[in-house]
């Protein structure tokens, strides 16, 4: 079928919007059209080629939408429902055995080489492959074709304009909180940047009876919503340095819990000096390839402090996403004031303001789609 898709064709050039062919889904596979689509600070990585991915490429992975049609053997859904899209797993590696899906040993080729497994793409303009399978979607389009293992059902009543971060950005900052550190109700949190990633950890904070919560940023406007969302306490960085004496001066034995959201190594040198004995770093921030730590290894080691990487929140999408979905109807996890709306035509316009700091998440709604009450 034809449908419309954001391209990448130069990592120095605008997205542009063409009309691509879709390929009709194969066994296992499943055709979204499109609502809304969330921006991610993984896809300005992969069109910049930070992360690098082949181009040309259609990106987005925080799609959410109706199912249209499924391939042979889909079971999950049927065309109708309503859905978010998330990560891709291959379900037989020791990880996705175990549950812990986000470690999957497939986990870079299914979400970042732009083909299926069998090097296939299912997108093409005029005969000539377009890579697509971003994170199992690339659902900067109208339509997407996921996997019945990355797909997810939504309650009814959630708008799908609001859907498609709970697939990746939000579901990373409210899983490093409640899933990977596991922060009990007392326990003390320090979470460096607030943008949608770390928001979203300030509000799994506050829902787990976490406290003190700290954020911390440079920008004043956004700490002044962490403070809204449930942080108690928002220092303004003006250097690196500063991060881990302004904590002790509040919690001088140090933090609990530590969450980086930055991917700044120098910072996550102060998140790993703040921690008191038995504190965990987590860390969700993307680095540049080749990023080096530099630790106090006496300090982890004589207060049998831990530092771990976090991916995707170690969340299990099929349970965690209608958890998070159902807590805003409950008016208990309020996502929905991080997002900006754009118009699909606006992609463009809608990553500029992400990158200057103008938009926290932007989304992406395609024409003619608005859901009720959005």
């Amino acid at each position: 079928m034809k449908i419309e898709a954001a391209v990448v064709r130069n990592s120095d050039d605008p997205m542009t919007i063409e009309a691509l062919d879709l390929e009709e889904p194969r066994a296992g596979e499943v055709r979204v059209a499109v609502v809304a689509v969330g921006i991610c600070h993984t896809d300005m990585g992969m069109w910049k080629q930070e992360l690098p991915v082949p181009q040309p490429v259609v990106l987005g992975h925080e799609g959410a939408g109706t199912v249209e049609a499924t391939g042979a053997g889909v079971t999950k859904v049927k065309p109708g429902d309503r859905v978010a899209m998330t990560f891709n797993s291959c379900g037989y590696c020791p990880s996705c055995v175990d549950h812990d899906i986000s470690y999957c040993h497939e986990f870079f080729p299914r979400n970042f080489f732009g083909t299926r497994s069998d090097g296939s793409s299912a997108l093409s303009l005029r005969g000539e492959p377009v890579h697509g399978n971003i994170f199992g979607q690339s659902s900067f389009a109208s339509h997407a074709l996921c996997h019945e293992r990355n797909v997810v059902r939504l309650p009814d009543d959630m708008p799908l304009d609001l859907a498609g971060p709970l697939g990746c950005g939000i579901l990373t900052g409210a899983g490093a909180v409640m899933n990977a550190l596991r922060v009990a109700p007392g326990q003390s949190i320090a979470i460096l940047g607030a943008g949608s990633v770390g928001l979203s950890a300030v509000m799994a904070a506050k829902l787990v009876g976490a406290g003190p919560i700290i954020a911390i940023d440079r920008n004043t406007e956004r700490l002044a919503l962490a403070r809204e969302l449930g942080a108690t306490h928002a220092i303004a960085l003006d250097a690196i340095d500063q991060a881990d004496p302004l904590v002790r001066a509040l919690l001088p034995n140090g933090v609990d819990h530590v969450l980086d959201c930055t991917g700044v190594p120098a910072l996550i040198t102060q998140a790993v000096a703040m921690l008191a004995p038995r504190g965990v770093c987590g860390i969700v921030g993307a680095s540049a390839m080749g990023s080096r730590l530099d630790a106090d290894l006496v300090h982890v080691m004589s207060g049998g402090r831990t530092i771990r990487g976090i991916v995707e929140g170690d969340a299990n999408p099929d349970a965690f996403i209608p958890l998070l979905a159902r807590l805003y109807l409950d008016g208990r996890f309020p996502f929905d004031r991080l997002v900006r709306f754009y118009p699909f035509a606006q992609i463009n316009e809608a990553f500029a303001d992400a990158a200057e700091g103008r938009a926290i998440k932007p989304i992406l709604r395609m024409a003619g789609t608005l859901s009720e009450g959005a």
